[in-house]
């Protein structure tokens, strides 16, 4: 076999169409070995002789795509000291573009024994690891281009690969729960019928079955603990795992862009699948354990701000860099167009506190590429001040977890909620305007994979996680969630129908308010997990999405609506069945369109509060009113029994311009809420238009008026069901 010296840039295994160059970081070792592995389990082992800057590399001619491969560190290992190199350990390549095969968690993937963490282990952990592999990095994209649509215009919708796609009932079974079923035209079309803009999916970097949950017959189902930051996760390609992982994922992103859809990823980068001390090495621990991880004073030990064992150390610079080209990577070949960051509080963690002006945001703030991108964090991680919701820098937008609980809160009855649920319904500028951002910085949600489904929000006042074998003791305990009257499945009608009408006034609510919309993926269809709000084990139809059958020509009646007032029958009503759930779809579409139709719902700058100049309109952009129409004033806000308001929207006072600069008007609205437990009289506020129409009441299944709502003027009362909301609306 031919070596040549090769080159230090790019990290990884690069194949150039004749060769491949491999390069491969580590202080800590006195010399590396990469390993060629043939299927036969036998190795070549060359070792890296040439280094630069701790970059081990070489260059081998005839190495081609599909070659596995893992590299072994000869160095020390001492742990009090933070030094962990064992050759006796195949090591995974932290910028594999692929991985094959499963860990067996055998012993010898440790490093020490079991039972007796002092003693070194040199049981060779070729046999039970994963392997690297080299890929072809040519693909034909052909016109593809990326949608790159504004923040104002996106619709978010998050969703599990293998989750959203299990069970659909038009894909062939050999695609189910695969990147190519993400590219099927029946997966594209409901996404593009629903409104969807961007498809955030949870993580497909390569990523490790834990041992314990392995043991409890149990799997990693959510995929938060990577250990590839390069490589798409293997489990999910339908064509195989010697690079074929790479093409298929390709070939998803082409056709959602195709489709107009974008791509995000939920990222991992605070911590890694090695866990802590008592973990195994599978990789970063191996190559150099103190470069790559946050140590204790006590150097055997981790640092762990995320609740998995480890954290990843932010000031170091192989860490930025590995961060920084993975992101580029993952923009520049895969083609995604954004990301959104797990527990990124820890990656502002440059000592021990959460710093906004840390290494990392400095990096991605001047990198010409990433910072293009749309980049969401999840402000908050488990360590000390490691909740920080509005306080990521420019360029960021944020999940917003004030929003979600005080949206939740106002439904489920809570005292003195109105007045921050003021805030949240226009973007939170309370949370976003000082640092000169907009409400579009606010990523709004109901629900999102961690916590109850919306129907299980509306379903369960409690956890019910037996299945996950921790005695219910894992989970959320606080959920700001209501059961309507009974805990679970509920025979009785009337319980039924308050919890669909809870459901639809969060999504109404969720699609009306000012920020970036996200729902979870299958509320659109009144999903269950049978009220597990810590799904994160369960790989099964638990928490897989279950597809209602199309209704056919005879049944699709949602023109037929319930004008008679005819009360659904009582049998029917004791299971959630393919009618109820295509029902919540189509109101989900409406509401998602009657968004995307009308600006003033999707503003890129906050309210002011009083007429806009230059709009000749004397009227305030946005107006509060009490449920008996008057301006609302500041013990309206703060009464502990307020659970009732009326909010104009000016649709002719815009303070924004169009792309080409010119004036953007629209119709005005008036959104009325009612969250009280019993009906409420509303007044028409008399001053804010004189012809207004229903478009939009949650009381009614199929309530999303085309033209064909009831006609209402200023002074008329209107008797608003208990938890429920109307939109009016009037022609600009």
């Amino acid at each position: 076999m031919q070596v040549w010296p090769g080159q230090m840039y790019p990290l990884g295994a690069t194949y150039d169409g004749a060769g491949t160059n491999f390069a491969v970081f580590s202080e800590a070792a006195n010399r590396i070995e990469l390993c060629l592995l043939h299927d036969d389990g036998s190795e070549t082992a060359v070792e890296l002789r040439e280094s630069d800057a701790f970059v081990r590399h070489a260059y081998l001619p005839g190495v081609m795509p599909g070659q596995r491969y893992g590299f072994r560190a000869h160095g020390p290992y001492e742990p009090q000291r933070g030094n962990r190199c064992n050759s006796a350990k195949l090591l995974l390549d932290p910028y594999a573009r692929a991985m094959s095969g499963v860990i067996d968690w055998d012993e010898a993937v440790y490093g020490y024994h079991f039972g007796r963490p002092e003693v070194r282990n040199d049981l060779d952990s070729a046999p039970h690891t994963m392997a690297s592999v080299v890929v072809n990095p040519y693909f034909d994209w052909g016109d593809d281009r990326p949608p790159r649509t504004a923040y104002h215009e996106t619709v978010l919708y998050e969703a599990h690969v293998k989750g959203l796609t299990m069970c659909h009932p038009e894909l062939p079974d050999e695609l189910r729960g695969t990147y190519a079923a993400l590219a099927h035209p029946a997966i594209i079309e409901h996404l593009t019928k629903l409104g969807v803009t961007a498809l955030e999916l949870m993580p497909v970097h390569q990523f490790v079955q834990d041992h314990r949950l392995v043991d409890a017959g149990l799997t990693n189902y959510w995929g938060y603990n990577t250990i590839g930051f390069f490589a798409p996760h293997n489990a999910y390609a339908s064509w195989g795992d010697r690079g074929q992982q790479v093409l298929e994922f390709k070939t998803a992103v082409r056709a959602l862009h195709q489709a107009g859809i974008e791509v995000i990823l939920d990222v991992v980068y605070n911590h890694t699948a090695e866990g802590s001390h008592l973990g195994p090495t599978l990789s970063f621990r191996g190559l150099d354990n103190a470069s790559y991880y946050r140590l204790c004073d006590d150097r055997q030990y981790y640092m762990d701000t995320t609740g998995t064992g480890n954290s990843l150390l932010m000031r170091s610079p192989h860490v930025l860099q590995l961060v920084m080209d993975s992101l580029r990577y993952w923009v520049q070949e895969m083609r995604v167009d954004g990301f959104r960051f797990d527990l990124a509080a820890t990656l502002a963690r440059q000592f021990h506190e959460v710093d906004r002006l840390s290494s990392f945001f400095d990096l991605v703030h001047q990198d010409p590429v990433v910072s293009q991108v749309k980049l969401i964090a999840e402000p908050w991680d488990v360590g000390e001040g490691g909740y920080q919701v509005g306080n990521f820098p420019p360029l960021w937008t944020e999940w917003n977890g004030k929003y979600r609980d005080t949206v939740r809160d106002l439904w489920r009855g809570e005292p003195r909620t109105l007045a921050e649920f003021g805030s949240r319904l226009t973007g939170s500028s309370d949370l976003y305007q000082e640092d000169g951002r907009r409400p579009l910085a606010s990523v709004n949600f109901v629900t999102c994979h961690d916590g109850f489904t919306l129907r299980d929000l509306v379903s369960y006042n409690d956890k019910h996680n037996q299945a996950n074998g921790e005695d219910n003791r894992d989970g959320e305990r606080y959920n700001r969630s209501w059961n309507c009257g009974a805990e679970g499945p509920a025979d009785d009608p009337g319980v039924r129908r308050l919890r669909a009408r809870q459901m639809r006034n969060f999504l109404a609510t969720l699609m009306l308010s000012q920020g970036v919309p996200m729902l979870s993926h299958g509320d659109e269809f009144g999903r269950s997990q049978g009220g597990n709000n810590n799904a994160y084990c369960q790989d099964n139809e638990l928490s897989w999405v279950h597809w209602p059958e199309p209704a056919g020509p005879e049944e699709d009646s949602y023109e037929a609506d319930e004008e008679d007032g005819a009360e659904p029958d009582e049998a029917a009503a004791a299971e959630w069945g393919d009618e109820e759930q295509l029902e919540l779809l189509e109101f989900v579409r409406q509401m998602v369109w009657l968004r995307r139709d009308h600006p003033v719902f999707r503003r890129r700058r906050f309210f002011q509060g009083h007429p806009i100049e230059g709009t000749h309109d004397e009227l305030s952009d946005i107006a509060w009113c009490t449920a008996g129409g008057r301006e609302m004033g500041p013990r309206d806000w703060q009464s502990a029994h307020a659970k009732s308001l009326t909010v104009f929207l000016n649709g002719s006072s815009i303070s924004e311009p169009g792309p080409r600069g010119e004036p953007v008007t629209d119709d005005s609205f008036l959104l009325m809420f009612n969250a009280h437990d019993q009906e409420k009289e509303f007044t028409v506020p008399e001053h804010l238009g004189r012809q207004w129409q229903v478009v939009v009441d949650t009381d009614r299944p199929r309530s999303v008026a085309d033209g064909g709502g009831a006609k209402v003027k200023a002074g008329d009362r209107l008797t608003l069901t208990d938890r429920s909301m109307l939109v009016l609306q009037r022609p600009a």
